[in-house]
């Protein structure tokens, strides 16, 4: 267990028990709802993101006839805690939180976004103050003397990528490596690193292409730029992009009216097509494809191969077969889904090297 101090309001108790009081989630057969609740995954401040958010909202509500709200956590368990006690219905995840959402909150895939630039895939990241000079190298001495910036414990790149295909391998635990390490979003952690508040933390490629968008407006404007400050010292392999999940108990005909929507939202040709992609640009999405459960399996192979170094470092026999046998059990699943999709298989991003004891 990664030791952490988060930065900024975590979920509370209170609203663990607001979910738990708002009672059983509706039927199958429940009627159509009156507002759908979307949830949006918390890659930055709430101001920020509803300002990009809420004009692709307000064409999702014109189109399904029916209110939008949005419903942004302080983190990846108060939306998956949403969904599971029905406060919300439909939401943009990370791959390892809609994973959790799938199994804790009876959640399933219908979508996934693709990235605007046509690069299907994105990256973790490893980044450092600039002026520091800091390199992997010295970030793996683990001397304890740098503070650390991680992810959300249920963020891919935030956490799990750089668990799985840096730290892990290495047999590092943070806690253990650095003065300090602190929890936070990516965008809290990319101003940290830049000011200098933190000396490196994890971020991703998007978050970080985003971020010098704005820094190219800003930098004409005379005003302060955020990624001339920042080195990327470490790059993890291709991850997929981010799944679109729904609650499944979610009205038939409610589900049908928003598949529609994301599936053609920003396709075709002409002024509407070009607004739509516009607004989605301006969050870094493309648009949006079909997926299902096996949209996960690349993350789940990621899951198992952390749980497996996790248990050669410990050096137990019996842990270390069971890790192995799970980690098989996934591969095999992943590699059979690869050789039916033929020219357009899944994103399986390769596997870092397992120490053996």
């Amino acid at each position: 267990m990664i030791a952490r101090r988060v930065l900024g309001a975590g979920l509370s108790a209170a609203l663990l028990l607001m979910l738990a009081a708002c009672g059983e989630r509706q039927s199958l057969n429940s009627a159509q709802p009156d507002v759908l609740n979307f949830s949006i995954l918390a890659t930055e401040n709430s101001t920020s993101l509803d300002t990009l958010w809420r004009p692709v909202l307000a064409d999702m509500e014109e189109e399904i006839g029916i209110p939008v709200k949005p419903f942004y956590g302080s983190n990846y368990t108060a939306l998956i805690e949403a969904l599971r006690f029905g406060q919300t219905d439909v939401g943009w995840f990370s791959n390892l939180s809609g994973l959790e959402a799938v199994r804790r909150a009876d959640a399933e895939i219908f979508a996934r976004t693709f990235d605007p630039s046509g690069e299907d895939g994105y990256r973790s990241v490893l980044i450092a103050t600039a002026s520091s000079g800091l390199t992997l190298e010295d970030v793996l001495k683990c001397d304890r003397t740098l503070d650390f910036g991680i992810g959300d414990a249920k963020s891919t790149s935030g956490t799990l990528a750089p668990m799985t295909y840096l730290f892990g391998p290495r047999a590092i635990e943070p806690e253990r490596c650095f003065k300090q390490v602190r929890t936070a979003n990516h965008q809290a952690n990319l101003f940290a690193v830049a000011n200098g508040v933190l000396d490196v933390a994890t971020n991703n490629s998007t978050a970080i292409r985003l971020q010098g968008e704005r820094d190219v407006i800003n930098r004409a404007n005379g005003q302060p730029t955020v990624t001339d400050k920042i080195n990327v010292i470490w790059e993890s392999p291709k991850l997929p992009e981010d799944p679109i999940v729904w609650r499944k108990n979610l009205d038939p005909a409610v589900k049908e009216k928003v598949r529609q929507f994301f599936l053609t939202y920003g396709k075709g040709e002409g002024p509407e097509a070009e607004r739509q992609r516009a607004l989605l640009a301006a969050i870094s999405i493309g648009g949006f494809l079909p997926a299902d459960a096996s949209h996960l399996l690349p993350v789940r192979e990621m899951e198992a191969t952390e749980a497996l170094i996790t248990a050669r470092n410990s050096r137990d026999p019996a842990r270390i077969a069971q890790a192995q046998a799970a980690l098989d059990v996934v591969t095999a699943e992943r590699e059979a889904l690869d050789a039916r999709a033929g020219e357009a298989p899944i994103i399986s991003a390769p596997m870092a090297p397992v120490p053996t004891p």
